[in-house]
């Protein structure tokens, strides 16, 4: 048996340098148009980025083909006091919050709610929907519109021996000497 001579070659010489027709192509990468760039939900950067845009409800439209009729005052006083006194059952917070509102009817369609302070609005916020649905199912208007009026004077202060005191202080001085005296206690 004849074995072929092996022969060894020099290994050839690998350039580093790019040959011509390659430089001269140069192309840019992209992301692809086609897919929107979703930022990650735990992105903190996109949190802080997010606008907060409330899309606007197209009611108005849909709104002029309900039913519209008449309720007087009286349905909306009885509803209302029945409601109070369901939600004083359900959530004694929100009841205690909201329990002097007075709700008025201006015009066949307009309902006007008086209310003490900005924090027992945002609390009738969370039960609006309730009642006005509730509301309006029962007199088959559905285009009742809300109007609100702050009423400062509705404020309830629980009024207690100490300032009792302290008001007839005010009108007489010497109720005010006698308590430097003698130490009054009102607890």
């Amino acid at each position: 048996m004849v074995t072929p001579a092996v022969t060894k070659q020099a290994p050839k010489e690998v350039s580093n340098e790019i040959p011509e027709e390659i430089k001269k192509v140069v192309l840019k990468t992209t992301a692809p148009i086609g897919i929107v760039k979703k930022p990650s939900p735990f992105s903190i950067s996109a949190a802080l980025e997010k606008t907060e845009e409330e899309q606007e409800k197209v009611i108005d439209g849909t709104k002029k083909d309900l039913p519209s009729q008449h309720f007087s005052e009286t349905d909306l006083q009885s509803e209302w006091h029945k409601y109070l006194k369901e939600l004083q059952q359900k959530d004694i917070i929100i009841y205690n919050a909201i329990n002097s509102f007075k709700l008025q009817k201006k015009n066949e369609d307009i309902v006007e709610i008086t209310y003490p302070s900005e924090s027992a609005k945002v609390e009738f916020d969370k039960i609006r929907s309730d009642f006005f649905n509730h509301f309006m199912h029962i007199v088959n208007n559905y285009n009742i519109n809300i109007e609100y009026r702050a009423d400062l004077s509705m404020k309830k202060e629980i009024i207690t021996k100490r300032k009792i005191f302290d008001k007839f202080a005010e009108i007489n001085p010497v109720l005010k000497e006698l308590d430097d005296l003698f130490k009054l206690d009102f607890n």
